[in-house]
């Protein structure tokens, strides 16, 4: 099976109803430290906000509607009706791997162990994922007053050791993805066209399960196995390939 054009994932998603703390329902404050994230929204309305260096924002969500954006972007989902999404993310699965840092307040953020404590679903999953969802916001909400550097240093500390599985992920998706594109224009340009007699359709399994991710239910198109990465890119890690079951 081949993997998605240009290894990126694709997730359904259908945002938490919950009503939360300040009176609005939605999902789960979060960043991703190397993925862009993109929301095509096909049902319901609602919003997105964000906080950058540049501050904070709100961007309402439609039918219709396609919004991004870049890795360092702190991101909630507000849910005013029934709003669904589809989900586009970087990187062949490299958010499964662990590219998530939530918004919990700073003590948590501090301890290793509390952080993953509070990060798990365990038990009674939706009860977790509305406790996890419901400190990220308080979090959330107090670096609206300030500390987005401090934030941001934590969630390095939070997932430095796992920058070598991350790039040998990036190694064997994007960047494979990408040299392959450059060999066949190289080919083309020479007037070589074998690689079109090799194309093919691939289909992936429609995702039966829905499971309680960060901002809603989640239905995840499974992240096929890479190939293996052309020869004379980027140098190896000492670091074994990551498990797509990677929490």
């Amino acid at each position: 099976m081949s993997p998605l054009p240009g290894a990126v994932g694709i997730s359904g998603l259908t945002v938490y109803d919950w009503e939360a703390a300040d009176g609005l329902c939605g999902g789960t404050p979060h960043m991703h430290l190397v993925c862009s994230e993109a929301y095509v929204v096909i049902a319901g309305a609602g919003s997105v906000q964000t906080l950058t260096a540049s501050g904070s924002a709100e961007t309402p969500l439609r039918p219709g509607d396609l919004v991004w954006f870049t890795p360092g972007t702190i991101h909630r989902l507000v849910n005013d009706g029934d709003l669904r999404l589809v989900v586009l993310m970087q990187n062949s699965g490299l958010p499964e791997a662990g590219d998530a840092v939530f918004t919990f307040p700073a003590p948590v953020l501090a301890d290793p162990a509390a952080y993953r404590k509070a990060a798990a679903l365990t038990g009674d999953h939706r009860a977790a994922a509305r406790r996890r969802r419901d400190l990220a916001l308080e979090g959330f909400l107090a670096l609206r007053e300030g500390g987005l550097r401090e934030f941001h240093t934590a969630a390095h500390r939070l997932k430095h050791e796992l920058l070598d599985a991350w790039w040998i992920r990036w190694r064997d998706g994007p960047w494979t993805a990408a040299v392959t594109t450059g060999r066949q224009l190289e080919r083309l340009k020479a007037g070589d066209l074998s690689h079109l007699g090799a194309g093919q359709v691939s289909r992936l399994p429609r995702p039966e399960q829905q499971r309680h991710g960060m901002c809603g239910l989640l239905r995840t198109y499974a992240v096929p196995d890479l190939p293996a990465p052309p020869p004379g890119g980027p140098s190896g890690s000492p670091h074994p390939r990551p498990s797509k079951e990677f929490p």
